[in-house]
Parts: structure tokens; sequence; C-alpha cells
């Protein structure tokens, strides 16, 4: 999703402000206490506007633990992850929240800087249909002979090939039609289309707030048809990995607990989420969260292993997956794409 240089500007301001009120109120503690060491100026980038997808973060710099870390953090918004991960290899911001399997097909050009996850954020990727029940789709089987509204720039069509081919649909069969982001809810709403890709926490919520009644919406979610992707996870400049690990580690650190602020007190989270967007809707985003906790932060893999990490071998299946909609010139490897170097052990990521 693109976003205008005002509203960035405004977005930008309004998480920063929110950080700035822990990190340098952390830092006069510091201080006061004979501490001489000045805060690392960080600077992170979100791939889009702040929502609940981001609470994290805030609740992070919210409770002062990236102070705690001895971090001051800034933050941007691109337009996306391409223009993230862009930032962060030209060295104009240290971290960025990305699509991962983005990441993966970015890696790929002969120019590219060795950019690599060190965090998974979403453990699972959030694509998904989403689909009127009004118009005969209840199961992903129903796609065949319906019309698919895509927009541009949309990831969970890039891995529905593969999702198609798992499960038995003829991908020629299902007819695509282009839209642009900013009618792909009022097409559905509309029945122009009968069924729309995109991510399972927003368009499905969006719609419902248009007034489609719920009980005529299927989310039909990639990762319960097969998909293995991972999805929204944090990459690192690699200098800045190189030359303070530290700080890495400590960034790395303040997120994961910052997460669990966020399970353990979802109300709070969306208050001070709404809080930094404009004309945010506290309803909106209370059920945003509620999706977002429970289909793509808090899955079997992460209960049993805790936040962050990957399962090598799920991780290469993913790639194997992406493989059939992009044409490798060098097939990556797990190791290539995700560093686990910066993540504390297992008991320092399990979640109760």
């Amino acid at each position: 999703m693109r976003v205008t240089r005002i509203s960035t500007r405004r977005d930008f301001l309004g998480l920063a402000m929110g950080f700035g009120s822990s990190l340098w109120s952390g830092a006069s503690r510091a201080q006061s206490a004979g501490a001489a060491k000045q805060p690392i100026t960080i600077q992170l980038t979100l791939d889009r506007p702040i929502d609940a997808a981001v609470s994290p973060f805030v609740m992070a710099a919210v409770g002062g633990l990236f102070s705690t870390e001895g971090l001051a953090v800034t933050t941007n918004i691109a337009s996306g992850s391409q223009d993230a991960i862009a930032r962060v290899s030209a060295g104009m911001s240290d971290f960025a929240l990305v699509d991962i399997n983005t990441l993966i097909r970015a890696r790929d050009r002969q120019s590219a800087a060795p950019i690599k996850a060190i965090f998974v954020l979403f453990n699972h990727a959030p694509y998904a249909i989403i689909a009127r029940r009004s118009r005969g789709i209840r199961a992903l089987s129903d796609v065949e002979g319906k019309t698919l509204g895509v927009a541009e720039g949309d990831l969970s069509i890039r891995l529905w090939p593969a999702v198609a081919r798992q499960n038995g649909i003829k991908l020629a069969s299902v007819k695509q039609s282009s839209i642009s982001a900013a009618v792909r809810e009022p097409m559905l709403s509309a029945g122009q289309v009968d069924a729309v890709t995109g991510f399972s926490y927003l368009s499905p919520i969006n719609l419902r707030d248009r007034g489609v009644p719920a009980d005529d919406l299927a989310v039909l979610r990639f990762s319960e048809y097969g998909c293995e992707a991972y999805g929204a996870a944090l990459i690192v400049n690699p200098n800045l990995a190189a030359a303070k690990p530290d700080a890495v580690k400590g960034f790395v650190r303040a997120v994961i607990t910052g997460t669990h602020l966020v399970i353990k007190d979802p109300a709070r989270a969306v208050t001070e989420v709404v809080s930094r967007m404009d004309g945010g809707s506290r309803e909106l985003e209370s059920e945003r969260l509620r999706a977002i906790i429970g289909d793509n932060i808090l899955t079997t893999e992460v209960r049993h292993h805790g936040l962050g990490g990957i399962d090598p071998k799920r991780f290469e299946r993913s790639i194997d997956q992406i493989a059939e909609d992009f044409k490798f010139q060098k097939r990556p490897t797990a190791a290539d794409i995700f560093d686990d170097a910066f993540l504390p052990p297992p008991d320092g990521r399990a979640v109760n």
C-alpha cells in the first residue's frame, strides 16, 4: 500500500513521539544514576502505515524496553516491503519489518545486499483469499470458475500457484481481475468480483466495517491449505549487525518482550496503537489484533518452540513453494535468508 508524503510524515511523527517519551525518560533515569553512556541511535522502518500489526514495537517503546537496552529508536514508514528492504540495504535504516517472502525474492538479484531476517514476528503469513459465501464460495475448491480480484502489489497471489496445485485447483479455471488496492474491498462488497486476495487480518475486517455481514465472508487462509510461508519478519543492516551485535540482540529482546506485553494485555496495546494512528478505530484494531495473535503469532510452532525463530525444514519447503511462481537465478537456503545468532535461547523466547 502506498502512502502519501503527508500521511507518511504524520504516521512517523505519531510513532516517534510515542517512542521518544519512553526512550528519553529512560535515558534521563540512567544519566541520573551516573551512567555516562549515550543511547545508540536506531532507525526502524515499517513497511506499511501503523496498525495493530506493529503493536509489539509500540509496546516495546511504551514499556521503555528499547531504552533499557540502551537504544534510542525512531521510525519511518516505507511504501512497502521492497522499499523497506532498499532502505536497510542503503544504510538509511538499521532495521525494518518486512514480508520475509519479499526478502527471499529480493535477495535473488545479483546486486542484492546480504540482508537477512533475524526475528520472525508472523509465524504464519497472513496470505488469504477473502470471498463472499453468497457468491457460492465456502471452501478453496469453490473458487474454480469464479473471478478473483488481485490488487497491484498484492503478496498473497505470489503463493497462490503453489496453494492451488497442492489443493488440486486448476489455475486456468480461476479468472484473475487486476484491480487497484483502493477498490479491493468496495468491489467485493458490491459483488463486482467473487473474491479477492489479501491479508487475513485486513480485508475481512475492512469488509465488515463496510457492512458486509460476517457470516457472508469466507476467509480462506493459505496456511490452512498447505502454505508453508512465514510472514512479517525483522531484518537488519549487515554493517550494524557486524559492528554492534549486542545492540541488535538488545533490539530483538525488546521486541520479544513487547510481543509478550501485547499477548498479555491486548486492550492496552490497541489503545497505544490507535493513539498513534490517523483516525484509528479501537473496535477495528481490537478485532485486527485478535486475528493477528490467533492466526499469525501464537501458532502451534510458536507455542512449542518460542517466538522469533524458524523451522529450517519448513522454511526450505516454503522456498520451494515460492519457486512455483518465481524463477530463482540461484535458489537460496534457509541459512541464506535467516540468521538466528541474535535470538535469545529458547527459554528466553518461550510463550506461556
